[in-house]
């Protein structure tokens, strides 16, 4: 179970820093912002990781 679950893991942070990459291109943000957004964005996207498999570990 762990295995799969690095796996999807992997794929949604490269799927969200995509959609993030993007955000940052349409908007034209400086170029000194980017890395905070990048970061912000993937901590809050690592929690909600960790929490869901938590949560299927412990159901």
């Amino acid at each position: 179970m762990l295995l799969v679950f690095a796996v999807f893991s992997i794929f949604v942070l490269f799927i969200f820093n995509s959609l993030t990459y993007r955000l940052c291109m349409q908007t034209e943000m400086g170029e000194e912002k980017q890395p905070n957004v990048f970061r912000t964005i993937n901590v809050l996207i690592t929690i909600l990781l960790i929490s869901s498999y938590v949560e299927v570990i412990y159901t």
